[in-house]
């Protein structure tokens, strides 16, 4: 399709000859736009996956991965349900829970929370709550102790500290001589934890599934079984064969914060979108550069058409060397992309200790370091993309360089 000579014009074309430096100036200048822009929208898609990540570690750090739900007649057989759950392949354990939503309070201070009753020694194969407690331990809730653990963010609010005293108010009223009161109970912490994720640091209330169904007076029913799998993203699939094998309501974590993954997504589209002008604005300037490159070659390619050679063999010469420019930034930013991706952390750690500043200051933020995770996927969209903006920037100029007759372009001459 095209031939050596092309080829080699069009490469020529690229680099400066007879001290003219102008189009090796432009050329680099196109080449380092297409080069920055690729790299900058994988390094930023690349942190906002480890972003992602880490906030969905987090979230998976105190929520199951399945949630059977058991608050009908299965209540009170959980430990079949729990059975049928470990007999099957990728779960790695299941435990019970009960689950309400009441109020704390403390020196006058109330809040309303989640109480979630838990087995501590099933709790800890289902998250990693044991990873997370900053006072106590999650193992100090024994039955019959009404111990509780609560979040980090909760018990600032509240100035709670280990051995306080915390009033729980259940919304289950009791009957008595002056009418309806609602039911108290008072607990002891026993441990703090901190995930750093407000739903759980400042709303959640852990105690043991004994002392919550006493308090909630459940008997032996429980609200539900947590399981976590071997691997979370099959969770969405074995969802489905459980609600049917089971009968009983079944959900995954991705329905739990399914707002919250869906607005991550709708964001990294975006910034794509966004990002993929930077790569366009390069493209539009590759074309500027072969309209100058063409107008400053008119008496060479004047005397390539007298000398015998195409109209097409000229457009593909001017093909060559704007798609030769293209792919140079477009292989030259996705080797910069990766290694910022793949280094990040580094970088943005010389520049803080360079400028004296953090960009994620421990004190303020739970994350104190930038996170990436490249992945293969988003480099493949990105090359596409680029490459084809790349291939057809010099369509145009090269149809403009094969357009005058050889006379007219030798006129001037």
């Amino acid at each position: 399709m095209f031939a050596p000579v092309e080829w080699f014009i069009g490469i020529r074309y690229i680099y400066a000859r007879r001290g003219n430096h102008f189009i090796a100036f432009i050329s680099l200048t196109a080449i380092v736009a297409t080069a920055l822009g690729v790299a900058v929208l994988l390094t930023i898609l690349s942190i906002m996956n480890g972003f992602e990540g880490e906030l969905r570690e987090r979230i998976l750090g105190m929520s199951a991965h399945l949630e059977v739900d058991t608050r009908g007649a299965a209540g009170a057989d959980w430990p079949a349900v729990i059975a049928a759950l470990r007999a099957r392949n990728g779960v790695l354990a299941a435990a019970p829970y009960v689950s309400r939503d009441v109020l704390v309070a403390q020196r006058g201070v109330v809040r309303a929370v989640e109480v979630r009753g838990i087995v501590p020694s099933a709790e800890a194969g289902v998250t990693t709550l044991d990873a997370h407690m900053i006072a106590g331990s999650a193992a100090s809730l024994a039955a019959g102790r009404y111990n509780v653990v609560v979040g980090a963010e909760l018990a600032d609010q509240l100035g709670l500290r280990l051995g306080d005293d915390l009033m729980l108010l259940s919304p289950q009223p009791v009957v008595t001589p002056a009418g309806l009161v609602p039911r108290l109970k008072r607990f002891t912490v026993s441990g703090v934890f901190e995930f750093g994720l407000q739903e759980h640091d400042g709303a959640l209330v852990l105690v043991n599934i004994d002392d919550a169904a006493r308090l909630f007076r459940l008997g032996e029913r429980v609200d539900g079984v947590r399981v976590r799998l071997a691997d979370a993203g099959t969770a969405p699939r074995l969802k489905e064969t459980l609600a049917r094998e089971l009968a009983l309501p079944t959900r995954d974590w991705t329905d739990t914060h399914r707002n919250l993954f869906r607005a991550l997504g709708t964001e990294k589209i975006a910034m794509f979108v966004i990002l993929a002008l930077a790569i366009a604005i390069a493209a539009f300037n590759l074309v500027s550069i072969l309209v100058v490159a063409v107008t400053e070659k008119r008496g060479d390619v004047a005397m390539l058409a007298a000398l015998g050679l195409t109209r097409g063999g000229i457009m593909r010469v001017f093909f060559v060397q704007g798609g030769v420019t293209g792919v140079i930034g477009v292989i030259g930013g996705l080797a910069l992309g990766y290694l910022l991706a793949v280094n990040v952390g580094t970088v943005v750690s010389t520049l803080e200790t360079l400028l004296g500043f953090h960009v994620f200051s421990p004190e303020v933020y739970y994350i104190s370091t930038i996170p990436s995770q490249p992945r293969w996927p988003d480099f493949v969209i990105t090359a596409v993309f680029a490459l084809a903006l790349a291939l057809l920037a010099p369509l145009y100029p090269a149809w403009l360089a094969a357009r005058p007759s050889p006379a007219e372009g030798l006129r001037h001459e």
